[in-house]
């Protein structure tokens, strides 16, 4: 079949067809199974930029990580250590939004929060050096998550900066990110399901 023929045939969508919707679902599910190529591909690109810190973003990433998984934390948690700076690239004033966006259909609520809000918590360690409220995180005070959020930067978000820590080479979260991205939980189109 040619490319034109594994296309959709509309201008606008109000013309579409259940054929057209066909074709298009019948590509959509081969892309979404690449997100994890594409999520890891992203992950590089944090290599080499240090952006004045001691280590680069994507050993920050690794380090963060490593401490979760060292520190028994979940499969899922430890997948989000690793991907709460992914948004460093293209975020550069709403990084854990866009950490956050990635990960929301594939973690549940807690996971996404904690990546969604730990840079206003990360904040505590050092926004009073850059004439910032350090306590801006107290404004969710009393949130299910608010723990949760400040113990993720406390044990592994902040202490990950050191150049001589072992951190597990990217290779070694592969499968995790695989596996955790594999399946959606929370999407509105999870009730179309994959195709038979």
């Amino acid at each position: 079949m040619n490319e034109q023929a594994q296309r959709a045939g509309f201008k606008s969508m109000d013309e579409g067809t259940q054929e057209d919707w066909a074709i298009i679902g019948s590509h959509f599910f081969p892309y979404a199974h690449a997100l994890p190529d594409r999520v890891l591909t992203h992950l590089k690109l944090l290599d080499g930029d240090y952006g004045g810190f001691p280590i680069d973003r994507l050993q920050h990433s690794l380090q963060t990580a490593t401490r979760a998984h060292r520190g028994g934390e979940s499969e899922p948690y430890v997948v989000m250590a690793l991907l709460h700076d992914i948004g460093d690239t293209l975020g550069s004033y709403n990084h854990p939004e866009i950490a956050a966006a990635i990960m929301k259909p594939f973690v549940d609520d807690k996971l996404h929060w904690i990546a969604e809000h730990h840079g206003v918590f990360q904040g505590y360690y050092f926004f009073h050096y850059l004439g910032m409220n350090r306590d801006m995180r107290e404004a969710f005070r009393g949130h299910e998550h608010f723990e949760d959020t400040a113990r993720f930067c406390e044990l592994y978000d902040q202490t990950a900066f050191d150049p001589d820590y072992d951190s597990a080479p990217l290779e070694f979260f592969e499968p995790m990110v695989r596996r955790v991205f594999e399946r959606p939980l929370n999407t509105i189109y999870k009730a179309v399901g994959e195709p038979a």
